[in-house]
């Protein structure tokens, strides 16, 4: 029977990989591949359980915790500098256009950021907003923005503003 154990691992892995694509955790991938190498050295040879096994255990756990580093590394909101932002907390800084000129005493206009219009005044010192203009986002105040105009930089999406 042991000559045949790494018919028994070759399953075991390609269940384990199977069913990691109806997971979340990407692990099951890394026991899979561990009993996939358990299989190859019974295979070519290697025929007690124990030393099976503990090829299956070390190269299981050791993929887990080299993909475990790769992910903290790559995927970490550290190397974003904190915390990421989003929805609302990651306006300010954004560039926009104004839509809507400004109206009325508080000079109110409209400015499209991200996909959304927003309601929109300008910061103390600046003119009124003027459709087509380039603004950056200062603060968020409840559901307006107050936004002063930007001559170049990047729009929300990332691309070079044209001077």
């Amino acid at each position: 029977m042991e000559n045949y154990l790494w018919i028994v691992w070759t399953i075991l892995g390609a269940v384990l990989i199977i069913a990691e694509v109806f997971t979340t955790g990407f692990v099951l991938l890394w026991f899979g591949i561990g009993a996939l190498a358990a299989a190859f050295a019974g295979l070519v040879g290697i025929h007690s359980i124990t030393a099976q096994f503990l090829i299956f255990a070390i190269v299981s756990i050791a993929l887990t915790a080299a993909s475990r580093t790769i992910f903290v590394q790559y995927f970490s909101r550290e190397r974003t500098g904190g915390d990421l932002k989003s929805g609302v907390e990651g306006l300010p800084g954004k560039v926009g256009t104004v839509v809507s000129s400004s109206r009325g005493a508080l000079h109110e206009g409209a400015v499209k950021v991200f996909g959304s219009t927003w309601t929109a005044y300008p910061t103390e010192g600046e003119e009124p907003l003027e459709a087509g203009d380039r603004v950056e986002v200062e603060r968020v105040q409840g559901a307006s923005i107050y936004v002063r105009r930007v001559e170049h930089g990047r729009d929300w999406r990332g691309k070079e503003l044209e001077k």
